[in-house]
């Protein structure tokens, strides 16, 4: 456990939000300090993996588990912290608070022990290979990695393309399609992937982002057991944790709009008598900002709720995040002019990012997908 953890869990009595507090202000000393400084070089392909074990010390990467409260709206204040600074390290912390999250709810004490104090407290690192599974899910693509049974678990082959926040010595959830002698998928199973087992690849450059450890992954027969089972059957447990996955990837979109909004405010001064032309300006900007963290705050109370008009609020709430930081983003830079244009400055990084959140699984596209197939369910008929 984090020292401000411990802190905390031991003086609940004195009240959480204090607490909380004292936990956000650590992450705000690193995200204006080390983070920021180091922001440009992450973008560009620095795994900032010290960074993280100090964000786990403030106490950042555990706050939503159960054995620490549950504390959803804190773990996204949290990363919308340090997302304002690094897109890509607010991201870092989406994949590790997930992973840490599988290994809780999964109930397996080989998981929820020893190994998930490590990761809480930053002594090891893991993230989450879901993305081909929750678009195979949604009926967007095939699920890429095939298991087979097998004496005392299962066997699993395939290639994922790009894995995020892992490396030698770590690890994260994956899911696999059970095949049966036809070939045909009878369920899947999830787990935890060690990464020290696995085949990586370096993946394509991409545009930005670059410092998240982003890898292609492949397994060639590789043995699943039940220290490391997650879930066996797994659609029920992605049903249970779906919206908690999807609403703690709203700290990311908040983040980046919050830092594109102060690039606004640090021109406002000397260009704001031509600015004032230009659209979503500040106010603006600020004003759905705040509505939206508040929207978001609210639906963090209930991260589990089933009800399907909440998934659906939720994955409303993750695209409006998407929408918010993309246009927030373009008009920072617009904002800034020319300095704003310099592939060194901080709009121009900002930009990169916001096509993360948005593309990222769920991209706004596979969001709007399931909300359009959720509403007609509800809809009497």
């Amino acid at each position: 456990m984090s020292s401000a953890l411990a802190l905390r869990s031991a003086h609940d009595s004195a009240g959480p939000d204090r607490f909380d507090a004292a936990i956000l202000a650590g992450v705000a000393a690193i995200a204006d300090g080390p983070l920021a400084a180091a922001a440009g070089a992450i973008d560009q392909g620095s795994y900032p993996l010290d960074l993280m074990g100090q964000l786990a010390e403030a106490g950042a990467l555990g706050a939503h588990l159960d054995r620490h409260g549950a504390r959803f709206g804190l773990a996204i204040a949290a990363m919308q912290t340090a997302s304002r600074a690094c897109g890509a390290t607010g991201f870092l912390m989406w994949c590790h608070d997930v992973c840490g999250l599988y290994m809780e709810q999964s109930g397996n004490p080989a998981l929820t022990g020893a190994a998930l104090a490590d990761h809480v407290a930053g002594r090891s690192f893991g993230g989450t290979a879901l993305s081909n599974p929750m678009k195979a899910f949604a009926g967007i693509e095939p699920i890429l990695l095939r298991a087979t049974p097998a004496p005392g678990g299962y066997r699993v082959s395939g290639m994922l393309p790009w894995v995020s926040h892992i490396g030698e010595g770590q690890y994260c959830g994956a899911i696999a399609g059970v095949v049966s002698a036809g070939e045909t998928i009878t369920h899947e199973i999830m787990f935890l992937l060690r990464c020290d087992r696995a085949e990586l690849r370096p993946c394509p450059h991409f545009s930005g982002m670059e410092g998240t450890s982003t890898w292609g992954l492949r397994l060639d027969d590789y043995f699943v057991g039940p220290d490391d089972m997650i879930a066996d059957p797994a659609r029920p447990f992605i049903g249970r944790i779906r919206a908690a996955f999807i609403l703690l990837q709203c700290g990311m979109g908040l983040g980046v709009a919050e830092g594109s909004l102060g690039a606004m405010h640090a021109v406002e001064e000397t260009l704001g008598h031509v600015n004032q032309f230009l659209d979503d300006r500040p106010d603006e900007i600020a004003g759905e900002l705040a509505d939206l963290r508040g929207r978001v705050m609210q639906l963090a109370r209930t991260p589990y709720d089933g009800a399907t008009d909440y998934l659906i609020d939720v994955l409303d709430a993750r695209a409006q995040t998407s929408d918010l930081a993309l246009r927030a983003a373009q008009s920072s830079l617009l904002h800034q002019g020319a300095r704003g244009y310099l592939m060194s400055s901080a709009p121009q990084r900002r930009i990169r990012e916001s096509h993360f959140v948005a593309i990222v699984t769920p991209a706004i596209k596979h969001l709007r997908k399931e909300m359009a197939r959720l509403s007609r369910e509800v809809m009497p008929a």
